[in-house]
């Protein structure tokens, strides 16, 4: 174990030779300085795990000496020391961020406690997290092995995605690649699910009644907006589940969690499908035949999702909600700025929806930018990096504000991503669709091994472009790549986050109820 160096800073350090020496006997450097001065000239010279402060220093004082070090060193823990429980006196010693304080006279086991919590908290966390996964992993294996509905699925990938998470800042490799194991084992698995069960989602006898993408705010959404006079809705364009987990802590410093529901996003997994789907309350073949204006094919010219508030009001309409409806879609923080500041207007509705782009610009992003490839290269980076963009965004403003003038708010996605990283051949002709996980068209040719193939897509409620239009999603971790050009396009594509596909982490998806605190 490396070893740990202390610095002890007392005016009276010589009355303190029975604890230096204590110290030492139990393995510990100590370096000792009389005032601070003294002090910042060892901090300046020394590397140390820990610093013992004495409040009640004549010259510059502990609370000064305490100043000067966290304004040049603010990650080294100090532990302040004063005769003194003057309220005013520790509030300013909390404020500049002492790790903990103790109360003179001390005996050399609190400092050992000391210490021990402290230096040691994190190998001592570490060490009981490890174990703990370690005590049911198996438990998961057989969960995964055992999962026959999908509400056995999103039990399964919930656990997964908290220790995931639980283990990510460990830096224990081989914990790693065990719980990265579990997530492609599980993958595995639940694309057979998938395959097997797809299909029978959609027949009205089936025994599970499966809410997605289409059904979703007839289920979840519109019995809120009966309960509530304003409901905002926000809607993370790719938020998973686990970004979702990333982003939570913060928000929970404005709103409780009122209910954390996971549904499925309908296949493909994109937004021209499962957004507009989840708007429309329809299944794709169904807005084109309903809505023929308000649909385009992927060969079509023009954005695919242009009339999402149109067939929200259409959704409205249909089910006799008499709501009144706000609708606006964020690219960009000076957009969501014109919200904030447009807010009590707005919600003179009785239902607000905005989109915020930032997480479908991201995942893009890291395929056309070698910047951001190499920022989000992992799973853990790209929560990092969700977690970071939430704490600086409008939208963090915007959660703020609702939570001020008390509104319920529910926050949901239209399907999530997958990283990217084996290559799987696929051939077609010129107007075969361009996304990496799921290809529509005439004449593809693949291995039926590899894919989900659905040769017709009325059987999963999707439209036809020709007669002999075939559906196949990419499983896994897979992406579909053409044989001309094939390595080339591989490096450029794989270890991207890419959607459309069948993965826990694009299909199983959150839908978050919050009331403000």
């Amino acid at each position: 174990m490396k070893e740990i160096k202390i610095l002890w800073i007392d005016d009276e350090i010589d009355l303190l030779k029975t604890h230096i020496i204590f110290l030492q006997q139990k393995g510990y450097i100590v370096d000792t300085a009389y005032n601070g001065d003294e002090a910042l000239d060892l901090i300046y010279s020394e590397h140390y795990d820990i610093i013992f402060l004495d409040e009640n220093i004549p010259g510059m004082s502990g609370l000064e000496i305490l100043s000067k070090i966290k304004e040049n060193f603010p990650l080294i823990p100090i532990v302040m020391i004063t005769k003194s429980e003057e309220e005013n006196i520790m509030d300013k010693a909390i404020g500049g961020k002492i790790s903990d304080y103790l109360i003179k006279p001390v005996n050399p086991n609190q400092i050992i406690l000391t210490i021990k919590r402290i230096i040691d908290s994190q190998r001592l966390v570490s060490e009981n997290t490890t174990t703990k996964y370690q005590s049911v992993f198996s438990q998961i294996n057989m969960e995964i092995n055992n999962c026959r509905t999908l509400s056995d699925w999103k039990d399964v990938y919930k656990k997964i995605v908290y220790w995931e998470i639980e283990l990510e800042n460990l830096n224990d490799a081989s914990i790693d690649e065990i719980i990265k194991m579990q997530k492609t084992e599980a993958n595995s698995a639940f694309a057979k699910y998938i395959t097997k069960n797809y299909k029978s989602w959609f027949d009205k006898y089936a025994d599970e009644k499966i809410i997605n993408s289409s059904n979703i705010f007839k289920n979840k959404l519109f019995n809120i907006i009966e309960k509530n006079k304003n409901v905002f809705v926000i809607v993370i364009d790719n938020l998973r589940f686990d970004q979702w987990k990333t982003i939570q802590p913060e928000i929970r410093k404005y709103f409780y969690v009122d209910n954390e529901f996971i549904f499925s996003a309908i296949l493909p997994t994109a937004t021209q499908y499962a957004r507009n789907a989840m708007f429309a309350g329809l299944m794709p073949s169904e807005i084109k035949k309903i809505h023929p204006n308000l649909w385009l094919n992927d060969e079509d010219e023009g954005g695919k999702n242009m009339h999402e508030e149109e067939l929200l009001k259409y959704q409205l309409k249909r089910l006799g909600k008499k709501t009144t409806v706000y609708y606006n879609k964020v690219m960009n923080n000076n957009d969501g700025k014109k919200i904030i500041d447009n807010l009590n207007n707005i919600l003179q509705n009785n239902l607000s929806v905005v989109v915020f782009n930032f997480i479908d610009m991201l995942s893009h992003a890291k395929t056309e930018m070698k910047m951001i490839k190499e920022l989000a290269n992992d799973e853990k980076a790209y929560r990092a990096l969700t977690s970071f963009w939430f704490k600086h965004s409008s939208l963090l403003e915007l959660l703020k504000e609702l939570a001020s003038k008390e509104i319920k708010v529910v926050i949901t996605t239209d399907h999530g991503t997958i990283n990217a990283k084996n290559p799987v051949k696929v051939v077609g002709t010129k107007d075969i669709t361009t996304n990496l996980r799921y290809k529509q068209g005439k004449n593809l040719n693949y291995n039926k091994k590899d894919v989900f193939e659905v040769t017709n897509p009325q059987e999963i409620h999707l439209p036809k472009s020709h007669i002999s239009t075939t559906y196949i999603f990419a499983r896994n971790n897979d992406f579909f790549a053409y044989p001309n050009n094939f390595n080339h396009y591989v490096k450029y594509y794989k270890n991207t986050f890419q959607h459309g596909g069948i993965s826990l982490e694009e299909m199983l998806i959150p839908f978050i109820t919050l009331s403000p605190r």
